[in-house]
């Protein structure tokens, strides 16, 4: 394992603690206050400066996310409320959206509020407030490398409406700024049920600020409602309370493989000083054929969202209109990968 700028054997590590948890690792805590009471936290450090909160009490998602103690994710001002405060009517979804890393929107529905076959559905679907089940947090030794995951499985089901199961996998190694995550998600029922889904991930101060800059995967660009072109997509703005939010698609122009869109903030906190970091988001394009991009560089709602999706973001009719949307067979499934990984220079920037 590497820490601290060097290479360790297991052994060498664990004759320098007395746990493990020391250096880093996975650790279980619930929250206590307000509407947060009840909500559970998985708390990962890889023990290089990466430390994330992982939501069991809501579909597993990613609340918090830090480097070097500074934020990478925009927390919304509902923080990790209860999912038994979720409203699934309308936008109701907004009031108990937690922002931080990951949101998931799906599993049957994404997008505005829409009538589907199974009936109406809200703003973004469920998968955000439904708490995952059979939740395993782990630690392993592979040789010198010390492996973490965390699994569960988040059902959506109706009595004449959607059945699917998501079981997903978040995945890493201590000492290496890198997370994995893989979702399987299967239709256990015996009708066809639409799938859509995107991965609602949201960037904030300190990594957004005037400097960042934002590399996109080969696609073709256009912006929902408006002329903007690729080229808006770029840059960061202060924080402004007249902003609107502003919606670009990407559709990939390849679909092999893994896409890819990063972010650069070469005056990112870092102790007394600042780094370069870049952080890389990774997907399958053949599942995940889109980005959708929501740029809302306002005073408050500060925040970026980058979102690789099987859908776009107006709803089940305008997905229908399209052709859409996705739909499992009976027994069928789908699997989803995502990786997101940070990069640091080496040389330090002082401010």
């Amino acid at each position: 394992m590497r820490l601290y700028g060097k290479d360790w054997t297991r052994r060498e590590l664990e004759a320098r603690v007395g746990r493990m948890s020391q250096l880093g690792g996975v650790r279980r805590m619930m929250l206590t206050e307000g509407k947060e009471a009840g909500v559970e936290l998985i708390r990962v450090s890889t023990g290089a400066g990466l430390a994330l909160d992982i939501v069991p009490s809501k579909g597993l998602d990613i609340s918090r996310a830090e480097l070097w103690g500074a934020p990478l994710s925009w927390q919304s001002a509902a923080g990790d409320a209860h999912p038994a405060y979720y409203e699934p009517a309308g936008t109701g979804w907004l009031r108990t959206a937690s922002g931080g890393l990951l949101m998931t929107c799906g599993l049957a529905h994404a997008g505005a509020p829409s009538d589907t076959p199974g009936g109406p559905q809200g703003l973004h679907g469920r998968a955000h407030h439904t708490p995952a089940s059979q939740v395993a947090a782990r630690e392993w030794w592979e040789g010198d490398a010390l492996i973490w995951s965390v699994e569960g499985t988040i059902e959506e089901n109706a009595l004449f409406g959607a059945n699917l199961r998501l079981r997903r996998r978040i995945f890493g190694r201590m000492g290496v700024n890198a997370i994995g995550i893989e979702d399987r998600v299967e239709n256990p029922g015996f009708a066809p049920s639409p799938h859509m889904m995107l991965y609602h991930f949201n960037f904030g101060f300190p990594l957004l600020d005037e400097r960042t800059r934002l590399m996109l995967p080969p696609a073709v660009t256009r912006e929902r409602g408006g002329t903007g072109t690729a080229a808006d997509c770029e840059g960061w703005a202060q924080p402004d309370p007249d902003a609107r939010e502003r919606v670009f698609y990407h559709e990939l122009s390849e679909r092999d493989g893994m896409a890819e869109a990063a972010l650069r903030q070469p005056a990112f906190p870092a102790g007394p000083g600042a780094a370069d970091v870049t952080v890389r988001l990774r997907w399958s394009a053949d599942s995940l054929p889109r980005l959708v991009q929501w740029r809302m560089p306002g005073a408050g709602a500060h925040v970026l969202g980058l979102e690789p999706s099987n859908c776009l973001v107006e709803g089940y009719e305008a997905e229908v209109s399209r052709g859409g949307p996705v739909v499992l067979a009976p027994g069928a499934a789908v699997v989803h990968r995502l990786e997101l990984k940070i990069e640091a220079g080496q040389a330090m920037i002082e401010e």
